[in-house]
């Protein structure tokens, strides 16, 4: 199977991208993840790129605050599908990162995912796996059907305490 490579603009990303890598393990997805910014280290951007490109990369999520847009910057430099996670900070509590994230060019597209979605993506990461991979195929099935078992049980639980 291939990997999903997590790249945060900051360190102060992490404790957001955690539940993409706690999702990505969950769904038996081998991933890496690591810190690179597109301002103040373009160069090691680049080359994070150039190793992701010969290597088992299928998916990049890029994740950064405020208007760094990382994400962009990586969509920019390869061919890879590219996701966005816009993380929530500064005055503006994410939404400069959310659309720079949106906003970019024709040809150079980056998807998106909700404010700290790092969740939704890396399920959107395997689902792009699971388009040539059977068993991420089987992965993504099993932990959809996990989530909708938990909102029976939920509903199962609040119902037999309020109804009556």
């Amino acid at each position: 199977m291939k990997r999903v490579a997590i790249v945060m603009g900051s360190r102060s990303d992490l404790p957001v991208m955690e539940a993409a890598a706690e999702t990505l393990r969950a769904l038996g997805v081998p991933h890496s993840m690591t810190v690179a910014s597109a301002h103040r280290t373009p160069e090691r951007v680049e080359e994070l790129i150039a190793e992701y490109e010969s290597s088992d990369v299928g998916v990049i999520i890029g994740a950064a605050g405020g208007a760094a847009h990382l994400a962009g910057a990586i969509a920019a430099r390869t061919a890879l599908p590219v996701i966005g996670v816009p993380v929530a900070s500064g005055a503006l509590n994410g939404l400069d990162a959310l659309l720079s994230t949106v906003q970019m060019p024709p040809g150079v597209p980056v998807a998106a995912v909700s404010i700290d979605g790092a969740v939704n993506a890396a399920v959107l990461a395997a689902q792009i796996l699971a388009s040539s991979d059977p068993e991420a195929m089987a992965a993504v099935r099993r932990y959809r059907a996990e989530r909708s078992a938990a909102v029976v049980k939920s509903a199962e639980e609040v119902e037999s305490r309020y109804q009556g």
